[in-house]
């Protein structure tokens, strides 16, 4: 057999499939914040057009979150007892449809609505697609493969910023949405022919062993998977903390260099997302360093992020505080770059954790959790401050919260060994 076609260790696929699953989830992914964070440029356009203040602006980008809330959980119950394939083409298909419809809305509810259904399709990706990449590759590269994968949201969130700035200026606010749709309804389509594992049987830990009879997991143990590990809890919150100053960051920064710099939104947003952008160094690099510290210390996947997060609170405060005109641009450069190297480490977490067969739920309460008290009321926080004092002063606040976010990755991370040693073992087969 050709050595292209040899399932290495730990593998699920051969190395040229796998790489080609990994490229579409990152795809989609990409488009996936590319739809979700667009608006962040279309701000000023909206409010110029329909006359919406600071306070409401934000719902654009919350009622999304909101969205993912209330569907995330029983959507990633689909993906890890039903089809991790089907499950992901149909989300990415209806987000895709959902950000076409904005561009044909009339008014503030109707793109409210719009937005929503936005949300509805995005809900069951990140679970899904996280169970994927965890099941694709051996364990001990996981925080390196997420990284990677989750370098894909400052990209999709830069291209998102910088095309929708550039596309409202020359062709109208509403044209920005129609033609970010199509990529991902491609991809989306592409989707529904790959492969698949099996989903796992969800057996009690002491039922594992081959007997006559097996008993399956009740909802006491299917909660204990999750809720009886500290270190999973903690990191649940953790990611919280620091979505809010992201979701903050990605949708306000536009609006903060037009009014700060005076600069139009043309040049705003372009410049907001280089910022944003950087990131994608941060993802994958924090994701290496995670892996090779892992080897001599086994909770590197929640003290990295812990150490990173303070890191990014340093120049989050230096550049909003401290600084301004280049000197403040290089230290939000760098809070770019850093912000996001907790994401492979925390994600690999959510799946370490716990069982193979509840991979996607676990992310998935992760996503509500980070969705519900982060990125739905971050933009608002900050937007309520702002219409009472001003947007600079707003965005002053946002350290405290990765300060917060990088005390409750270190708690986490002093259970980590202990709650690993719970966790069970379970072979995956591709599914025929």
């Amino acid at each position: 057999m050709a050595k292209s076609q040899t399932i290495k260790p730990g593998y699920l696929f051969t190395p040229r499939y796998t790489n080609y699953v990994f490229s579409l989830l990152f795809l989609l992914y990409m488009f996936d914040y590319i739809d979700r964070m667009i608006i962040g440029a279309l701000v000023p356009f909206i409010q110029a057009d329909w006359g919406i203040d600071d306070a409401q602006i934000p719902m654009l980008s919350s009622v999304v979150y909101w969205t993912i809330v209330g569907l995330t959980l029983p959507l990633s119950t689909l993906v890890d007892r039903w089809s991790r394939r089907k499950t992901i083409g149909a989300m990415a298909t209806i987000w895709s449809l959902a950000t076409a419809a904005c561009a044909f809305t009339g008014s503030f509810g109707g793109l409210m609505v719009a937005r929503g259904f936005v949300g509805s399709g995005e809900a069951g990706y990140a679970p899904g697609g996280s169970a994927m990449i965890s099941a694709m590759y051996p364990k001990e590269k996981r925080s390196w493969i997420m990284g990677l994968w989750n370098a894909s949201i400052p990209l999709g969130a830069a291209i998102g910023v910088a095309l929708g700035g550039i596309i409202a200026a020359n062709w109208g606010w509403k044209s920005a949405f129609g033609i970010v749709a199509v990529p991902g309804l491609l991809i989306a389509i592409l989707f529904f022919f790959v492969k698949d594992y099996k989903t796992v049987p969800l057996y009690k830990k002491e039922a594992v062993v081959d007997t006559p009879k097996k008993s399956r997991m009740g909802f006491k143990e299917l909660m204990k998977e999750f809720f009886s590990k500290p270190a999973l809890v903690f990191t649940y919150f953790g990611f919280t903390g620091v979505v809010f100053v992201t979701t903050s960051i990605l949708f306000w920064l536009p609006s903060y260099f037009e009014r700060m710099y005076d600069l139009p939104m043309e040049k705003a947003a372009p410049k907001a997302s280089i910022v944003m952008l950087l990131a994608i160094i941060g993802a994958p690099l924090g994701g290496y360093l995670t892996d090779r510290w892992r080897k001599k210390r086994i909770n590197a996947r929640l003290l990295f992020p812990s150490i990173s997060t303070i890191t990014a609170a340093l120049f989050c405060f230096l550049g909003f505080t401290i600084f301004i005109d280049a000197q403040q641009y290089i230290v939000f450069l760098l809070m770019g770059m850093v912000i996001t190297s907790f994401i492979p480490g925390a994600a690999a977490t959510t799946q370490d954790l716990v069982h193979p067969g509840l991979r996607a739920t676990s992310f998935a309460i992760a996503v509500f959790i980070q969705n519900l008290i982060g990125a739905s009321l971050g933009p608002i926080v900050i937007g309520n401050i702002a219409k009472r004092t001003d947007l600079a002063t707003a965005m002053k606040t946002l350290p405290i919260f990765l300060v917060i976010a990088a005390i409750l990755f270190f708690i986490g991370s002093l259970y980590y060994k202990r709650d690993l040693a719970k966790v069970e073992v379970v072979k995956l087969e591709v599914k025929d």
